[in-house]
């Protein structure tokens, strides 16, 4: 085994900021991010209180140059990714093996839900194409070939532990010798099978939720992504 890793890029896209910077300097600030929901189209946008990040795909598309019509979890992915490599100051065709370990949970659900509304109605409405990227390892291999990157592509999808076990899988990698980059954390937008689902299970607050109070009557969900690019002592 080879020594620990360390952390050479941060990046971070959230309600509270586009970058890590804007979200470092909200933190300082307590500032929330967490308000009515804007993007999101929900029967349930008058109860419950969200953590959006603040651009419409479209905003987020012109700032990453890919497409609108991808997921919004690739959107956001990419854009925190990119940060990170570009925070560490890696190059695209540098020799080194970099690997990309990125969490998601939804993958492209917002669209296939975009889908699914209309060929309820219609069988003959709707663009298939809506579902293609549905799976969570199809939003990480977009990403992947966006930054290009190509040694190694994994997706973790573990629930709340995802990016956790993301980070945890870079690291081992760095410390056997099996990579000398790793890009890990993780992803995921908004969608209303999230909402729903935690809305189902009873533990959405209604009002701003209030962590460590005795009176917590539960969580808010939110979207976004970060990443950290972690290296060995020497690369």
């Amino acid at each position: 085994m080879n020594g620990p890793a360390f952390i050479a890029g941060m990046g971070v896209v959230s309600a509270i900021g586009n970058n890590l910077h804007t979200n470092l300097h909200s933190l300082c600030e307590e500032n929330t991010g967490i308000g009515s929901m804007h993007w999101l189209s929900s029967s349930q946008h008058k109860d419950l209180p969200v953590a959006e990040v603040k651009m419409s795909n479209a905003e987020l598309a012109a700032l990453t140059g890919l497409s609108a019509r991808l997921p919004r979890t690739t959107l956001l992915s990419y854009m925190a990714a990119k940060e990170t490599l570009d925070n560490a100051g890696w190059q695209k065709n540098n020799k080194l093996r970099t690997g990309f370990i990125s969490a998601n949970t939804v993958g492209g659900m917002d669209k296939t839900e975009h889908f699914f509304r209309l060929f309820s109605n219609n069988t003959a409405a709707g663009k298939l194409a809506d579902v293609v990227h549905h799976e969570c390892g199809s939003v990480t291999e977009l990403v992947a070939d966006s930054l290009g990157i190509h040694d190694f592509v994994s997706t973790v999808s573990t629930a709340c532990s995802s990016s956790a076990n993301s980070i945890f899988t870079g690291a081992r990698m760095i410390q056997a010798g099996l990579l000398d980059y790793a890009l890990v954390g993780g992803a995921d937008a908004l969608t209303r099978f999230t909402l729903n689902g935690f809305n189902t299970l009873m533990i959405l607050d209604k009002q701003l939720c209030k962590p460590f109070d005795e009176n917590r009557q539960g969580l808010n969900l939110g979207e976004g992504a970060a990443y950290l690019l972690l290296v060995p002592k020497k690369v």
